[in-house]
């Protein structure tokens, strides 16, 4: 009896995921799941991140990939947007650069009234400052190990792969470093 009370549970578990449906019969997806899971995802959510969003396994996220287009096409560009800004933001962290800041300076207008009294003024104003931002070395290093590996891997291979087949030191005694030198 138990075996026909689990397969009646399987069966139904299989059908609510091929429906898309809930214990209760009512669809799980919604119209304006696209929009929120583009906007997910342009925030770097995973389809697991995604999954807990929308309060359901990461199988289902997958099966509406699968059954809805629009919702497949939201994620997709989403990532690639996101994917596409932080390649950029990585690819100008990696160079010299002159950027215009904006600063907020105070003036000081100094003058004489006609009583020959001091009068002092201020005021604020807001300039343009250019700033050079140094290239960073670790996104330098980084970009170039990814998209080079070959040439920028960080292993040396120097082709010689023969040990030497002795090494002398002469490390002292450590009481008279003159006296430990050897001359020849």
């Amino acid at each position: 009896m138990k075996s026909a009370t689990t397969k009646s549970a399987a069966l139904q578990t299989f059908q609510q995921t091929v429906n898309l449906t809930s214990a209760y019969g009512k669809s799980l997806y919604n119209d304006d799941y696209p929009v929120q899971a583009y906007k997910l995802c342009l925030l770097g959510a995973t389809n697991a991140e995604l999954a807990g969003f929308f309060n359901v396994t990461k199988r289902t996220i997958t099966t509406w990939k699968k059954f809805h287009s629009a919702f497949n096409d939201a994620i997709t560009r989403g990532k690639k947007v996101a994917d596409m800004e932080v390649a950029h933001s990585l690819y100008q962290a990696t160079i010299d650069r002159i950027i215009t800041t904006r600063q907020a300076i105070k003036c000081k207008e100094i003058y004489y009234d006609e009583n020959g009294k001091r009068v002092e003024k201020e005021r604020i104003e807001i300039i343009n400052v250019e700033k050079h931002v140094p290239a960073c070395f670790r996104s330098q290093q980084f970009w170039l190990r990814n998209r080079n590996p070959k040439l920028w891997g960080g292993k040396f291979d120097d082709g010689d792969d023969v040990a030497p087949e002795s090494v002398q030191l002469n490390l002292g005694s450590g009481h008279n470093p003159l006296s430990d030198e050897v001359t020849e």
